[in-house]
């Protein structure tokens, strides 16, 4: 009888990995189509859900066809226990339990794009959340990418999207668009945070990646070049001259561009005393940032400027936190 329900399972193992693969397709068309209408407004969220169902598809199409078993459950003496809903179905894994399994495929840095990704949809879910529909488009994109690449590389290039969604055109021309800080609202301060906390976890090798967020520099072109002529984008290798040109020149702007804010640690047992926690003084400052390492230059929480030791809003941060857990000892 056992080997008889083995026989059935490996025959419906296809049929139902190729249905999770159409539903995971369409998930992902559905999220690219919603963000690109110029008539959507809630685009970000709109996409992020159905970019996790994408996913989450995705990879239980991938634990299927090698015979994880993608249900939760508990062990028993004898047998398995799943758990179940209500109505007495099972329950599948949900996207974090996907990624923190050991079989799952994926690199680091497509992983942490998408907890970035499933972190700010928490954040956004229950109110609209001005900037994040132009602050992360970035990292949307390389949500997007990452997904042809893996679609593509675990089951086939006849599962490939790259044919079907096209090259989004502009009514806006990129000349005369106004600056990046012009454009993009401000963030909420919950969200500001959330981001702030999730990439200072990050290694500097997984922000720069491209699978965790994809940036690139747009100029019109002009050609003499009959072939080249109707070509709306041109790749210019990173390793040629032009290239070298490019990169340097924009690693200047971004330099300039995401400079933090820094603060010495006077400033900060003000900023706390102002706060409430008027008995909060520069002997408890020290002995906190000793007890936490936090001068480690890996942690990303300050940086040291002509001898002189700067804390970052990170670490002013984790000031506060440490002050309202132990509101007792500063509060008088």
């Amino acid at each position: 009888m056992a080997k008889t329900n083995e026989k059935v399972n490996a025959k419906r193992r296809p049929a139902l990995r190729t249905a999770l693969l159409r539903q995971s397709r369409e998930a992902a068309l559905n999220a690219v189509q919603t963000f690109n209408n110029p008539l959507t407004t809630f685009k970000t969220e709109t996409f992020i859900v159905l970019m996790v169902i994408a996913w989450t598809y995705l990879l239980h199409a991938y634990y299927r066809q090698k015979g994880v078993e993608y249900r939760y459950h508990t062990k028993g003496p004898r047998r398995r226990k799943f758990d179940r809903t209500r109505s007495g179905d099972y329950k599948y894994w949900d996207l974090e339990r996907c990624l923190r399994d050991r079989d799952c495929p994926l690199d680091v840095p497509t992983k942490e794009n998408l907890r970035f990704l499933n972190g700010l949809r928490n954040e956004i879910q229950h109110h609209r959340s001005a900037g994040v529909d132009d602050r992360f488009t970035g990292r949307y994109l390389a949500c997007c990418l990452n997904y042809e690449k893996y679609v593509s590389s675990l089951f086939g290039s006849k599962y490939s999207l790259g044919s079907v969604a096209a090259f989004t055109l502009q009514f806006r021309d990129l000349e005369s668009a106004p600056t990046h800080r012009d454009a993009v609202q401000p963030l909420p301060a919950n969200v500001s945070k959330y981001v702030v906390d999730f990439d200072g976890e990050l290694s500097d090798e997984t922000l720069a990646s491209p699978s965790f967020r994809r940036r690139f520099l747009f100029v019109p072109v002009v050609t003499n070049k009959e072939a080249q002529a109707d070509e709306v984008i041109q790749f210019v290798p990173l390793e040629s001259d032009l290239g070298k040109r490019i990169s340097s020149a924009y690693r200047q702007i971004v330099l300039k561009e995401v400079e933090r804010p820094k603060h010495l640690p006077g400033e900060i047992v003000r900023l706390m005393r102002s706060e409430g926690f008027h008995g909060f003084s520069m002997h408890h400052h020290t002995l906190l940032w000793k007890h936490l390492d936090a001068r480690n230059p890996g942690k990303g929480l300050g940086a040291c400027v002509a001898g002189t030791w700067y804390w970052y809003d990170r670490w002013l941060q984790v000031v506060r936190d440490h002050c309202n857990q132990h509101r007792g000892k500063y509060c008088p």
